[in-house]
């Protein structure tokens, strides 16, 4: 059963690709729908896409869908969906952005998927069924060393939280090789089940955001926790995700900033 909704899932996002890719350089209409958080024609359209396919193979599964909302109740099964995850960056023209797709069975993630349209990467995760890129396997990194770390972060779009990255920050950038923000908590994430990124960590998500990664760092290797080392799940708007190898490390120097009260 779950193989077959990765395979649902691969098709509604690479339809959801093909809508991106075909609307990205012409007009956009854009609109504010909160404080730094916009939406466009092109996420309405790509959302639209996805439901078609879902709907017509499994039309009594629950969905939520960050532009269209919650649709059915009380199934075995949940879709989280993301159709353009990093509008910013879309609505500018800026070619970072993703198509995130996850379905849920009891709060856990059992199938993932995001796709670059762009690059023509498409990362899938199922449940105890490993980690792939384009089909082929994927393995988290072997860094094991903080001055070898590529580091990734989002900015949210509250003040407070992008505070509190900022301090998270400051604890560990002055130790590693460099860090990056994509602009796409999802993508960032199967970045990071790639072996791209060592560790990656941000604030004021949503499950639509990272379900779908978090399967694909974890079956990758890696680990996903909250900020303060605990189990997440897909309902926690905090994370950090890593190779495994470096996550200790990164709690360690939260909580040494925070007994030096700079958290």
């Amino acid at each position: 059963m779950e193989r077959e909704l990765q395979q649902v899932a691969l098709e509604a996002a690479s339809s959801a690709g093909e809508v991106l890719r075909e609307r990205l350089w012409g007009e956009r209409q854009i609109r504010l729908k909160g404080y730094r958080d916009t939406v466009t024609d092109a996420d309405t359209a790509a959302e639209e896409a996805i439901l078609s396919v879902v709907r017509s193979r499994f039309p009594q599964h629950s969905i939520v869908s960050e532009e269209a909302g919650e649709f059915g109740q009380g199934t075995e099964y949940v879709w989280l969906i993301d159709p353009l995850d990093g509008t910013t960056n879309y609505s500018r023209g800026h070619p970072t952005f993703t198509v995130s797709i996850a379905v849920v069975r009891e709060g856990k993630p059992v199938v993932g998927v995001v796709h670059d349209p762009l690059r023509c990467h498409t990362f899938s995760a199922l449940r105890d069924g490993g980690a792939t890129l384009n089909g082929r396997a994927i393995r988290t990194s072997s860094v094991d060393r903080i001055g070898d770390v590529l580091l990734g972060l989002e900015w949210a779009h509250a003040d407070s939280d992008r505070e509190a990255v900022l301090k998270r920050l400051g604890a560990l950038a002055p130790h590693c090789r460099t860090v990056r923000s994509l602009g796409s908590a999802a993508l960032a994430m199967a970045w990071v089940g790639a072996g791209w990124l060592d560790l990656y960590f941000a604030t004021g998500l949503h499950p639509w955001d990272v379900a779908a990664a978090s399967l694909i760092i974890t079956e990758g290797g890696g680990q996903v926790t909250g900020w303060d080392g605990k189990a997440w799940d897909v309902g926690k708007s905090e994370l950090l995700a890593s190779n495994g190898l470096m996550h200790s490390y990164a709690l360690e120097m939260w909580g040494r900033a925070a007994k030096e009260s700079s958290l």
